[in-house]
C-alpha cells in the first residue's frame, strides 16, 4: 500500500480510503520504529517488500529481528544476520533430516558433525538428497557469496553495508519463499485448489514434507470449514464422511466451491 501511487482521477471516497490507510500504515511504522529519521525508515521498510511467512517459526522470529536491524539503520547487523540465519536454516535441515539418508554417499561425509561452516556441502548435501528445490538451492548459493565477501574483511564493507545486507536479506526471503511457505507453487502441495493448500499424498512420507510441512497442518476432510477470529484461523471438519479412501483429484473436486 505504501508503494502505491493515489491518483487524482480516482473516485474521491476509494482515493480517501487509501490516503487514511497509508497514513494509519506510516503512523504505525512511525510509532514502532520511532519518529527520528522516520522518513528514511519507511524507505527502507518499503525496500525490503514483503515479509515471507515461513513454516518454521524461529525463521519468522529471526528474520523479522534482522528485517527492524534493517529499518533501524543497523546495517551490518542486519547483513550479519541474514547471512548467519541462512547458515542456520541449512544446518537445521542437515542434521533434522540426515537420519533418512544413511544409505547414500553424502550421509558418510556429514553424520558425526554438529554444525556446518561450508555452505557448498550442506547444499550440495541437500540439493542430492532432494529436500532443496533448484530455485532456493541456487538462493543459498548467492547468499554464500554475500556472506563471503562481506563478513570477512573486505574494506568495501564499509560504504557498502545497506546494499549489501538489503540484497542479503531479500535473497533470505526468497529463499523461504521458494522453499517454506505455506502456499506457493512447492511439488508438494496439490495443484489447483483455491483459499487454501493441501498437501499430496505422494509427498506426504518426504523427509522434508514429513518433518517440516505436516506439523504445521491439521488432517482435513474436503468438507471443511474454516473460521478466523482474534485467536487466528481455527478448523472445523464434523463432517460423517465414508469409510474409505480417496485420490487427490477427488478431493479436489469434492471441495465447495
Amino acid at each position: 500500500m505504501l508503494e502505491t501511487e493515489i491518483k487524482d482521477d480516482w473516485e474521491e471516497n476509494n482515493r480517501q480510503l487509501w490516503l487514511r490507510n497509508r497514513r494509519s500504515i506510516r503512523d504505525g511504522l512511525v510509532f514502532e520504529f520511532g519518529p527520528k529519521e522516520h522518513e528514511r525508515k519507511i524507505e527502507d521498510f518499503v525496500a525490503l517488500g514483503a515479509n515471507p511467512m515461513s513454516l518454521i517459526s524461529f525463521h519468522n522470529v529471526f528474520l523479522r529481528q534482522c528485517r527492524s536491524a534493517f529499518v533501524y539503520g543497523s546495517y551490518y547487523p542486519a547483513l550479519v544476520s541474514a547471512c548467519t540465519l541462512g547458515e542456520r536454516i541449512l544446518n537445521r535441515l542437515v542434521i533434522h533430516l540426515r537420519r533418512y539418508y544413511k544409505s547414500t554417499v553424502e550421509y558418510k561425509t556429514i553424520y558425526r558433525k554438529e554444525s556446518f561452516d561450508n555452505w557448498e556441502v550442506a547444499i550440495a548435501t541437500l540439493v542430492s538428497w532432494e529436500v532443496l528445490l533448484p530455485e532456493p538451492a541456487n538462493l543459498f548459493r548467492k547468499l554464500a557469496a554475500i556472506r563471503h565477501h562481506s563478513i570477512h574483511f573486505n574494506p568495501e564493507t564499509d560504504t557498502t553495508a545497506r546494499d549489501s545486507a538489503l540484497e542479503a536479506i531479500t535473497t533470505l526471503q526468497k529463499i523461504v519463499e521458494k522453499q517454506f511457505s505455506a502456499f506457493g507453487l512447492q511439488p508438494w502441495y496439490i495443484k489447483g485448489t483455491k483459499g487454501a493448500m493441501y498437501v499430496a499424498r505422494k509427498h506426504e512420507s518426504t523427509p522434508f514434507v514429513k518433518e517440516v510441512v505436516l506439523p504445521n497442518c491439521v488432517l482435513v476432510g474436503p468438507q471443511h470449514r474454516l473460521e478466523h477470529g482474534h485467536k487466528g484461523w481455527t478448523v472445523h471438519d464434523d463432517h460423517p464422511y465414508p469409510e474409505k479412501e480417496i485420490s487427490d483429484e477427488e478431493f479436489v473436486a469434492l471441495l465447495p466451491g
